[in-house]
C-alpha cells in the first residue's frame, strides 16, 4: 500500500457529465484540480456502463452549448460507428490531456478532515494501484450524484420528497417521505441479417403474455431503451444498490425473454447486445445550497439575478413504485418552462464553507429535481461552478462573494447559454466597421440571429493590436438526434456533423493568411494571435447542402 498527497485549487469527486464539465472548465480557467472518479470511465449515466443518452432542455433553439456541444461534435466527427467506447475515450481525453488537470480513475472517495465547517482532504483508494490518494484543495465540488462528501462533511443534505406545503408545491405530496425516483439497468439490441434466439437465463422473471407489462410500451420502437425497468424508489438508492441491481437484471433479461419469445413483437432478428450492471441512479441525497429551488422557482422561469446556467427539461417525476406501479405509465412530464434560470445560489453548501456541488443533486426540491437531473443540465451546471471557483480562486473571494456579472460574461463569452442574460461585444469589436451587424449583437442561437454569408471584414481607421479572434459557427442545434442510440437497427442512422458548421475558412490580417482551417468541427473556436492590422477578414467555404456559409459571431479580443 501507498499514499500519494496532491495538493490543488479544486478537488472534483465524481466524473460524470457534471464532475467532468467542472473539472475541464475549472483547469482551462487556470486553476489546479484533481477529478476522482471511482469508476474506470468518466460519464455517469452517459457512460458504456449505464449507455442513456444525453437530454437537456426541451424546445428550439435551447440546446446546451459550451463543453457539453464540443463533446457532441467530437463524437460525431470521431465516432461514425457510434462505438460506445469510442464515446468513452471522447469523454477521458477531455480530462486525461487538460492541461493542469489530474485525473484519478477507479479512486473511491471515502474519507474527509475537517476544520470546522472546513474541509481540509479528502482520501480516496484507488483499487487498480492499491493506493490512498489524499487531496488537499482551496475548494471541493461533489458532483458525485449521491454526494458522498454529505455524510463525510456534515453538510446539510435533503432526501425523499417534501411535504405539499413546506415549500408550496401543488405537485409534491401532500405528506413528507424517503422515498425517491429509482435506477434502472438499461439494455440494447442490435438486428441481425437472420433471425436470432433467445435462452434466457433460468433466475430470470417470466412475463408470460402482455397483460404482465401493463403500461410498459415493449414494441418495435427503435427509440425505446426501456427506461420503464426501474427500482429502488421505495428502497434506498444508495444503501440498496447491489439488492436493487440483483432485482433489475432479473427483470431485464425477462423482459427481454418475454419480447422475443412470448408473442410477435416484430423482433424476430434482433439479439440482446448489452446490459447494464451497474444501475443509472436518478436521485439519491440533494445538498442544501444557499437557495433551495423548488418548483415555483421552475414555473416562474428562475429569473434569479444570479443566473448561471438553465434547464428545460419537464418537471418528469417517476414513481417511487417504478416498474411495479399499476395504474398507468410510471412517469408524469409535468409540464416546465424551456429555459428556466438555475442560480449561482444552489450550488454551494449552506454550511460547509468550501464545498460546492454540480449535477442531480445541487440544492432543490424532490419536484425542482425532477427538471434538473437530465445530464445536458448537469452539465451546464458543471461549468458554471468549475468557471465561478476558478474565478473566486484567481480574485481571493468566497464563492457567495464572487462577481456574479463577471462571470455570466465569462461563460457567455465560452459559449454556454444563459437566459435573459446579454453577452457585451468587446471593445475591439464594437470600434469596428463591419459589414453585418449580426455577428456582434451578442446573441449566439436562433435563425434570426446567424449571419448566412462568405465574408466577414472588420476595418479600422488605424492599425489596432488584436490578440484573440473568437469566432461561433451555427452547429444546428435544433437537429433531431442524439449523441448515442439506444438500439442497433442493421442499417444504423447516421449520427453525423452537422452540415450547417463551416468546415473550411480562412482569417486575413491586411491580405495577409494568418488563420487556415480546413477541417473545422467545432462550434466555437478560438485563436490566439498577436497582430495589429487595419483590416480582418473571415473568409468561409459553403458547407455541401447550404447556400451560405452561417455563423453567429466573430470577436476580436
Amino acid at each position: 500500500m501507498k499514499t500519494v498527497k496532491h495538493k490543488v485549487d479544486l478537488c472534483v469527486v465524481g466524473g460524470g457529465i457534471a464532475g467532468l464539465c467542472t473539472a475541464v472548465s475549472a483547469a482551462r480557467h487556470g486553476i489546479s484540480v484533481v477529478l476522482m472518479q471511482d469508476r474506470p470511465v468518466l460519464g455517469g449515466n452517459a457512460s458504456s456502463e449505464i449507455r442513456m443518452w444525453v437530454c437537456g432542455a426541451d424546445g428550439t433553439d435551447v440546446r446546451e452549448t459550451g463543453i457539453v456541444e464540443e463533446l457532441m461534435l467530437e463524437n460525431y466527427y470521431r465516432n461514425q460507428s457510434l462505438s460506445y467506447s469510442v464515446w468513452d475515450s471522447v469523454l477521458y481525453e477531455k480530462a486525461r490531456f487538460q492541461p493542469g488537470l489530474t485525473l484519478l480513475c477507479n479512486c473511491s472517495c471515502h474519507k474527509a478532515e475537517m476544520d470546522g465547517t472546513h474541509i481540509k482532504n479528502v482520501t480516496g483508494w484507488q483499487l487498480t494501484t492499491e493506493t490512498f490518494h489524499v487531496v488537499e484543495a482551496t475548494y471541493f465540488a461533489d458532483c458525485s450524484g449521491d454526494s458522498i462528501l454529505a455524510p463525510l462533511t456534515g453538510a446539510q443534505y435533503m432526501q425523499g420528497r417534501e411535504a405539499r406545503l413546506q415549500y408550496g408545491e401543488n405537485i409534491a405530496p401532500e405528506i413528507a417521505d424517503k422515498k425517491t425516483m429509482g435506477m434502472s439497468c438499461l439494455f440494447q439490441i442490435r438486428e441481425m441479417n437472420s433471425p436470432q434466439t433467445y435462452i434466457p437465463p433460468a433466475w430470470a422473471y417470466e412475463y408470460p403474455d402482455d397483460s404482465a407489462l401493463p403500461y410498459r410500451e415493449h414494441g418495435f420502437d427503435l427509440k425505446n431503451n426501456f427506461w420503464w425497468m426501474e427500482l429502488g424508489g421505495t428502497a434506498d438508492t444508495i444503501h440498496d444498490t447491489e439488492d436493487l441491481k440483483d432485482e433489475l437484471l432479473k427483470i431485464a433479461f425477462g423482459v427481454w425473454d418475454h419480447i422475443k419469445n412470448k408473442g410477435d413483437h416484430g423482433f424476430e432478428n434482433w439479439a440482446l447486445d448489452w446490459v447494464g450492471f451497474l444501475p443509472g441512479k436518478r436521485e439519491s441525497r440533494r445538498y442544501v445550497g444557499a437557495h433551495i429551488l423548488t418548483q415555483n422557482d421552475v414555473e416562474s422561469e428562475g429569473r434569479f439575478p444570479d443566473i448561471v446556467a438553465y434547464a428545460g427539461w419537464t418537471m418528469d417525476d417517476h414513481f417511487p413504485e417504478g416498474f411495479y406501479y399499476q395504474h398507468g405509465c410510471s412517469t408524469i412530464w409535468h409540464p416546465a418552462p424551456s429555459p428556466w434560470g438555475i442560480p449561482w445560489r444552489a450550488l454551494y453548501s449552506a454550511n460547509i464553507d468550501n464545498l460546492c456541488f454540480a449535477g442531480r443533486n445541487i440544492s432543490t426540491t424532490h419536484v425542482a429535481l425532477s427538471s434538473t437531473r437530465v445530464m445536458a443540465t448537469c452539465g451546464v451546471i458543471g461549468q458554471a461552478l468549475g468557471t465561478g471557483v476558478a474565478q473566486a480562486v484567481h480574485t481571493n473571494v468566497s464563492l457567495a462573494d464572487i462577481d456574479i456579472a463577471q462571470l455570466q460574461q465569462t461563460l457567455m463569452y465560452d459559449d454556454c447559454y444563459i437566459p435573459f442574460t446579454s453577452r457585451d461585444i468587446s471593445p475591439l469589436t464594437q470600434k469596428a466597421r463591419v459589414n453585418t451587424e449580426l455577428i456582434r449583437n451578442g446573441v449566439e442561437r436562433g435563425e434570426e440571429n446567424c449571419y448566412k454569408g462568405d465574408r466577414i471584414i472588420f476595418s479600422f481607421d488605424a492599425p489596432e493590436e488584436i490578440k484573440e479572434i473568437r469566432l461561433v459557427f451555427d452547429s444546428c442545434l435544433n437537429r433531431p438526434y442524439d449523441n448515442m442510440p439506444c438500439n442497433y437497427p442493421l442499417h444504423q442512422p447516421h449520427y453525423k456533423l452537422p452540415n450547417t458548421l463551416v468546415k473550411e475558412y480562412s482569417i486575413y490580417a491586411d491580405g495577409e493568411l494568418v488563420v487556415c482551417e480546413k477541417n473545422n468541427y467545432q462550434r466555437l473556436r478560438r485563436h490566439a494571435v498577436s497582430l495589429t492590422a487595419k483590416e480582418i477578414e473571415v473568409r468561409m467555404t459553403t458547407p455541401p447542402g447550404q447556400e451560405k456559409g452561417r455563423i453567429f459571431a466573430v470577436d476580436l479580443v
